[in-house]
């Protein structure tokens, strides 16, 4: 089974053997990005990995905005399920932007990173985002090519960020003025071009039911195939 969850920050207690408990062997979750266990090198980080690639099921996480990409980059590149990804420890992995798998009876189109909102940036101090945090072009005309290779239909897509115009719906009651990028009108344009059963995404840390197929999702765990909580 597939099951789909939202950021955990480096939160080992998200991820608690307790809180995971349903998932059986050969179970895959997937975090939308913002992973954080990935951060400092630290003996105690290499630990936290260590624990999770032990565990029976497959942890698989994209990358979001708040993640030391340089240091996950370090990780060597395996093929899973017939994408790419960086081979952390174990059962761990990044699923790499833009890669597809299949997982179990279901084909995965997977886009991590992200860039930071003007409020985000204005409340840490900071002028701009990371350059690593957004997908190349390179990067996008990848996914695009491995997108045309599944004749543009995919069971499940997993990004960090929705498209544009999802999150302008879900910011029309907030005081964050709309904008939109490189990455959400890319993200958009997939809306029209794929066809797909369900879309996730983590970056705006609701567990919201948006429409028929496309979830917000943040605390809860989902089943890919009807985004509803286990």
């Amino acid at each position: 089974m597939l099951y789909i969850t939202g950021d955990v920050h480096g939160d080992y207690a998200r991820l608690s053997e307790e809180k995971l408990k349903f998932m059986k062997a050969n179970d895959t979750l997937i975090i939308c990005g913002d992973f954080g266990f990935v951060w400092d090198d630290s003996r105690s980080e290499d630990k936290n990995l260590r624990a999770l690639g032990k565990r029976k099921y497959n942890i698989c996480f994209l990358d979001g905005v708040h993640e030391n990409h340089a240091l996950i980059n370090r990780y060597p590149v395996r093929t899973w399920c017939g994408g790419k990804t960086h081979h952390i420890s174990g059962n761990l992995r990044h699923l790499m932007r833009g890669e597809v798998f299949r997982i179990g009876d279901q084909t995965v189109f997977a886009m991590g990173g992200g860039e930071r909102r003007e409020s985000e940036l204005a409340l840490l101090g900071e002028s701009e985002s990371s350059p690593e945090a957004a997908p190349s072009k390179d990067e996008m005309l990848q996914a695009v090519a491995n997108l045309e290779r599944q004749s543009y239909q995919v069971d499940v897509i997993v990004t960090h960020e929705p498209p544009s115009s999802t999150r302008d719906y879900l910011m029309m009651r907030s005081d964050e003025s709309m904008s939109v990028n490189a990455l959400d009108a890319y993200l958009n344009e997939l809306t029209t071009l794929c066809k797909y059963h369900k879309w996730f995404f983590g970056s705006m840390h609701l567990d919201k039911y948006i429409s028929n197929n496309q979830v917000a999702v943040y605390r809860k765990f989902l089943s890919a195939k009807t985004g509803l909580p286990v």
